[in-house]
């Protein structure tokens, strides 16, 4: 074996006995006590700076640029905060008690999902990189119908089947977008099968074949799975907003609560091709998540690039969108 296999299959190891180690330490932890580690990673994160911090600030600054540096710099580590406050409840909500998920969220708009997914039917939701996504998935699964979504594949692969696991201990099942059967098939099965939620973060495209929508006066790509899934199978599709607010005393964790609004059913407003009713159907989405990033902006942690001014500079000037 060469050394830089060694080296790897090392790092690997360590990476997985940290992740494991992590995740039983965190679960075992006072509350009070967890949320405070991690505020205080999100801290250092932010004092260190680095690739990711500095495209949440790059993020911000576009849908919010009234702010002055300080106050930008605010909302940065704000949303740094949030950020480790969502992976702070990752690893402990499998320890969580089904009332303590009740009280840690507060959904609105879920009716007509429940009424499908109890029918047999099978409802999809287009959500975006907001606020605790596996807290509101929880919820779900607990009141509405088991929940199926689409994962990247996390190096190294251990570290990814123990994801899958904890997703699994609250009725969301993985499907895998690399390594394995095309994802948007498996999907269509499972719509097919009915009786199931399938939620979908989609303000972020992963393939290279999303579409481009305005986004807060600026183009953005998203992922048209969700649309094309609604559309081919006549499954009602909705937009999911999620945010943190403080908790009222006695609910929520930490201090916080995960608030879910969900639009009413999404319909084409256009004639024409599935694509072109795709594409509608995905501004329509973008849309509705509008106004959480522009209101609750600390809850968007996009640490990654979106816009199309980022993705190709090139285009950038052509693909503005006049405020």
């Amino acid at each position: 074996m060469s050394r830089a296999s060694l080296r790897g299959r090392l790092t690997g190891s360590v990476s997985v006995l940290g992740f494991r180690l992590g995740w039983s330490a965190v679960r075992a932890m006072p509350e009070r006590a967890a949320y405070g580690l991690f505020e205080r990673i999100a801290d250092a994160a932010v004092l260190r700076g680095g690739k990711g911090v500095e495209r949440l600030r790059s993020n911000y600054a576009r849908v919010r640029p009234e702010l002055t540096p300080d106050e930008l710099d605010d909302l940065v580590h704000d949303g740094m905060r949030s950020y480790m406050r969502y992976y702070c409840e990752a690893f402990r909500l499998p320890s969580l008690r089904p009332g303590q998920i009740d009280r840690a969220a507060t959904v609105s708009g879920y009716e007509p999902l429940r009424d499908t997914c109890r029918a047999g039917g099978t409802a999809i939701a287009f959500v975006g990189h907001l606020g605790n996504f596996d807290m509101a998935a929880a919820w779900s699964a607990r009141n509405l119908a088991p929940v199926t979504t689409v994962a990247e594949r996390l190096k190294p692969e251990e570290v990814f089947q123990d994801f899958v696991a904890f997703r699994n201990s609250i009725q969301m099942d993985i499907i895998p977008l690399e390594g394995a059967e095309n994802p948007f098939h498996e999907l269509l099965r499972t719509a097919k099968r009915g009786g199931r939620l399938i939620a979908l973060a989609s303000d972020r495209d992963l393939t290279a074949n999303g579409v481009e929508v305005d986004l807060l006066g600026h183009r953005a790509r998203m992922a048209k799975g969700p649309a094309l899934l609604a559309l081919m199978t006549d499954s009602p599709l909705y937009a999911a907003r999620v945010h943190y607010e403080k908790a009222p005393p006695g609910e929520g964790l930490g201090g916080y609560r995960t608030v879910v609004e969900l639009s009413p059913r999404l319909m084409p407003r256009v004639d024409g091709s599935t694509a072109e009713q795709a594409q509608d159907l995905v501004q329509q989405c973008a849309d509705h998540l509008a106004a959480t990033i522009r209101t609750h902006t600390s809850s968007w942690h996009m640490l990654q690039r979106v816009f199309v001014e980022d993705l190709d500079p090139v285009r950038a000037p052509a693909g503005r969108v006049a405020t």
